[in-house]
């Protein structure tokens, strides 16, 4: 579970692992834990009662990282930070506008001590581009933000973005996502999905780069929350996508007249409405199955929004007839093939609005047609990556999405958004805002989506990559929240506008990260790991062994030891050893005595067989430290062994002297006074 506190005054982002800011040019072999018992990747000053968690299942999950960003100052160049790096980077993507930079963002306090994660966005700089920032750092995440439930989404310029991504690909590095982003799938079977397509694929016996045989790998994406103005959506990206008889219908005039559920071509609004028509057509259903939607019942009544499930259930099962869902005929998400079952075994109905509150609708967007550079085929949506015969694709993406109304605390007050998420074929990924579940995506509607006879529908796994946290703030011509004049040269255009230079007047902006959480399973049976490259889905030697798709001049792969915030020593050494691997500098930040030792708090082995030389390291090796920690207990106990033997062997001479004085005296005699030698 990941939980972020935020603030949205303008933007934010933040990531969960970054490929290119490793925590030693080394490979770690071994990690203990620190004297003090602190975790590697827990700020000290995350609040003893936030230390574990319990989910919507009832589990408790622990605590395994968090920032609570509580240190003013922090600088986020590569190499400044143990957990996050800021992007020096144009976004080439989405017919983004903004470039990210590391100089429009760090760390800072109010003036009633709250103290916060910033991305500064100023009127100068939109008129051209935005600069921002990308930051990413190494179950359950929770994050704290701000946004306003708006009238009119022009008055809200940015596109603000909280995200997970799967490690093998780095956001907006196009050649280390090519073929990569957003696979969730493990099967060969060259009828249904080509393997040229996927980078990392089921069919390849010997796939390298330290890689497991035979198993599909990929980078897939889920969005805690992403967009502006009047609704945010939360999603997933998997692929490969469904193909066309398992979409919905199209409509090319007008184009996206489904965003408005006004397409006059039958089909071209809502998935399998109408009922007859699709199924005819079809026999079989459409698009993924069993979604759960909730209502966010922080936002006012609206009367005309209130459903009851009966009328609902009835409307389903006599089959709808109308071109299109309305509030009267569908749930309240548009989504008809939507999970109508109790609410978390209560007496709650997912997908009915029963009060009128805001109430989270099924994303029209459903995707993307993924092609490589210069590719002729038509159903091209979007294009990257080499224009080389070995590396020619062509695949479908699928957005598993809700957008959902923004209240205006979002952007007024501080706003807990939490995402839950447990793998396998029985898990999850859950959306949460402020102890409001909105969506839910079981792992059945992922690996069991509707078939025709042939079985032509790819079956996806669960995603189950270890995935990095990102926080960013985009700017778009094409999407719904807009700059004025975007793509021209100058927010304010010719200055004629009032409407428009009230827009820009409102800059500078300001994105604000109170904290993030992450919290995970940890009991003995669990599938959750930490860190970034678990034996069943390495990725560091595939990622080193390809490190030019994840760098560039500005973006410098960089290794980082230790850094992480401390109260004392003991936070930055080992507990099973008297040897001292690091220390808690003056600035609070954990510093390791040597490059023998790195991860966060100086607890993790390097080890001698990773990239790095040997020539380059200074200090005791983890084996020789062992040993000398093993040698210090044996002499201490040989000592204390041979103490308490001497002791004996004194008591007994004062014993024996202390009779022959007593014999002496008995027989009239004077006693001899000799002194009795004691061993020490």
């Amino acid at each position: 579970m990941i939980r972020v506190g935020r603030s949205v005054v303008a933007g934010v982002a933040l990531a969960l692992a970054t490929a290119t800011t490793r925590a030693s040019s080394r490979s770690s072999s071994t990690s203990y834990s620190t004297k003090s018992g602190i975790l590697p990747w827990v700020d000290p000053d995350t609040p003893s009662n936030r230390q574990t968690y319990t989910t919507s299942r009832g589990d408790t999950w622990t605590l395994t990282m968090s920032d609570e960003f509580n240190t003013a100052g922090r600088s986020f160049d590569a190499g400044d930070d143990h957990l996050w790096t800021a992007l020096e980077k144009a976004d080439g993507v989405n017919s983004a506008l903004e470039v990210y930079s590391k100089n429009m963002t760090g760390t800072e306090c109010d003036n009633d001590g709250r103290c916060y994660f910033y991305i500064n966005t100023t009127d100068e700089v939109i008129e051209e581009t935005v600069w921002n920032n990308y930051i990413s750092p190494p179950g359950y995440e929770t994050c704290t933000s701000t946004t306003v439930r708006a009238a009119n989404i022009d008055y809200y310029p940015t596109w603000p973005g909280i995200w997970l991504m799967g490690n093998l690909g780095r956001a907006i590095f196009s050649a280390s996502t090519s073929r990569i982003w957003s696979f969730t799938y493990d099967e060969c079977n060259e009828t249904i999905f080509s393997s040229q397509n996927q980078r990392i694929s089921a069919c390849d016996d010997d796939p390298g780069s330290g890689l497991n045989a035979n198993q599909g790998r990929g980078a897939p994406e889920t969005d805690i929350l992403e967009g502006g103005g009047t609704a945010i959506s939360s999603s997933i990206q998997v692929g490969p996508g469904m193909p066309e008889d398992f979409r919905m219908f199209t409509d090319n005039s007008p184009e996206y007249c489904f965003y408005n559920y006004d397409c006059t071509t039958e089909g071209a609004n809502n998935q399998d409405v109408p009922t007859k028509y699709y199924w005819n057509i079809r026999g079989h259903k459409s698009w993924y199955q069993g979604l759960r939607y909730g209502a966010n019942n922080i936002c006012d009544v609206e009367e005309d929004d209130i459903q009851s499930f009966a009328t609902i259930n009835a409307s389903l099962t006599k089959g709808i007839t109308e071109n299109a869902c309305t509030m009267e005929l569908c749930p309240a998400s548009y989504d008809v093939n939507a999970d109508l079952g109790y609410k978390d075994n209560g007496t709650v109905h997912w997908g009915v609005n029963t009060n009128g509150t805001c109430f989270p609708k099924q994303n029209a967007y459903m995707g993307a047609y993924l092609c490589n550079a210069g590719n002729t085929n038509s159903e091209c949506t979007a294009s990257s990556g080499s224009t080389s015969a070995g590396s020619e694709f062509a695949y479908q993406m699928d957005a598993i999405s809700t957008d959902w109304e923004v209240h205006m605390a979002a952007y007024l007050d501080w706003v807990t958004y939490t995402v839950e998420w447990v793998m396998g074929d029985y898990g999850y990924i859950r959306w949460e805002v402020e102890n409001q579940v909105i969506f839910e995506i079981p792992a059945e509607s992922i690996i069991n989506p509707p078939q025709d006879t042939a079985q032509m529908n790819p079956k996806k796994i669960m995603i189950e990559e270890p995935m990095y946290i990102m926080f960013n703030v985009a700017l778009s011509s094409s999407w719904g929240s807009s700059p004025p004049h975007a793509g021209e040269g100058s927010c304010r255009g010719d200055g004629s506008s009032s409407e428009d230079n009230a827009i820009c007047d409102s800059f500078p902006m300001y994105l604000k990260i109170d904290y993030i959480r992450l919290y995970q399973d940890t009991s003995d049976n669990t599938d959750m790991t930490i860190g970034c490259d678990p034996s069943s889905h390495p990725t560091k030697q595939w990622i080193e062994d390809n490190i030019d798709d994840y760098r560039d001049t500005d973006n410098p792969d960089t290794a980082v030891s230790g850094m992480a915030f401390c109260n004392s020593d003991d936070d930055c050494t080992i507990g099973v050893s008297s040897v001292i691997t690091g220390s808690c500098n003056s600035d609070g930040r954990c510093e390791c005595s040597s490059d023998s030792w790195t991860g966060p708090r100086c607890t993790e082995a390097a080890s001698e067989s990773g990239s790095g030389s040997d020539d380059n390291l200074y200090g005791p090796p983890m084996y020789v430290s062992m040993l000398i920690g093993i040698a210090a207990i044996v002499v201490t106990l040989c000592v204390i062994a041979y103490q308490v033997t001497q002791r004996k062997k004194n008591l007994a001479r004062l014993r024996e002297h202390a009779i022959k004085m007593q014999h002496e005296k008995d027989l009239g005699a004077a006693p001899s006074h000799r002194w009795v030698r004691l061993s020490l």
